[in-house]
């Protein structure tokens, strides 16, 4: 057997197409909020070109600083395009607009002295969710959604095993970032009121958690391999990390937290069909009209 004859299960398995519409629901909610939220500095960044330290991409398609129209125009455009997403109306082609309006939206987002690393993974999914077509529903499996699934997948532990490198560049070894008071010195200058009373209390455990938290960064490419109940475990842990570091720090890191879920078989949530969303808005649409 040849070596892209044994790839080809792990890199493009058959997995159910209800997983992809189920995941672009999600997906296209989740987007909305962000946009609304965690991202929505695009707005408060209007007028300071200034500041505007364009990454990478951002320099390579030659983006301008950002301005009022393109602000507002883009996020009219994700906005309505997520709505789309949610109802399946047209998933590919709206599914298409809004990787290419969200990926500018996050450039500008990016390109002011902060880069949120933490929508690596979302990104990805944006972008790759389009690639699916067929229709949802039964238990009717593709390839194709196989590897859209496989790549977020990869995206969201490529952002825990990528994070190890910062580590050991702005400390010289994984070994002096373990044993040094990084864990310490957050909880003192972020920490929620747990954390200021482990500090007090509980010193003794920072150093352990931080070890902790190298080893679920360094051993994260494992998951891409666990099957069953090892799998459903291994995203509870990292869940749960998260969870954690929101406790005590206030950090989230929600959109990596929500492609967790490309790992899960999410077409066991049934949502309705899309013919369903589509006749409810007709029947809406007739009551408002006949009203």
């Amino acid at each position: 057997m040849s070596a892209a004859s044994r790839l080809r299960p792990a890199l493009f398995p058959a997995l159910p197409l209800e997983r992809i519409r189920v995941l672009r629901v999600l997906v296209s909610a989740f987007v909305v909020v962000d946009v609304l939220t965690l991202s929505k500095d695009v707005l408060s960044l209007i007028g300071t070109p200034g500041f505007f330290a364009p990454v990478a991409l951002a320099r390579l398609l030659h983006l301008p600083a950002v301005t009022a129209p393109v602000a507002y125009a883009l996020l009219t455009v994700i906005l309505a395009c997520c709505a789309a997403g949610i109802v399946g109306w047209r998933p590919r082609l709206t599914g298409a607009i809004l990787a290419i309006s969200f990926w500018l939206w996050m450039l500008y987002s990016n390109s002011y002295g902060y880069v949120a690393h933490d929508h690596m993974a979302l990104l990805v999914a944006v972008a790759v969710l389009p690639t699916v077509g067929g229709a949802a529903g039964g238990e009717e499996r593709s390839e194709a959604a196989g590897w859209a699934l496989r790549a977020i997948q990869i995206a969201v532990v490529a952002t825990y095993f990528f994070s190890v490198l910062p580590k050991i560049m702005y400390s010289g070894s994984l070994a002096t970032w373990g044993n040094s008071a990084i864990l310490t010195w957050a909880s003192l200058r972020r920490g929620s009121g747990l954390a200021h009373w482990m500090v007090e209390n509980t010193p003794w455990v920072f150093v352990p958690a931080q070890w902790a938290g190298l080893a679920l960064e360094t051993l994260s490419p494992v998951v891409l391999f666990l099957r069953g109940r090892a799998l459903h475990l291994a995203v509870a842990l990292y869940l749960g990390f998260h969870l954690a570091t929101l406790l005590l720090l206030g950090i989230h890191f929600l959109p990596t937290v929500l492609c967790w879920a490309a790992f899960l078989p999410l077409e066991r949530l049934r949502l309705p069909a899309p013919e369903r969303f589509r006749a409810l808005i007709r029947r809406r649409r007739q009551v408002t009209q006949g009203s």
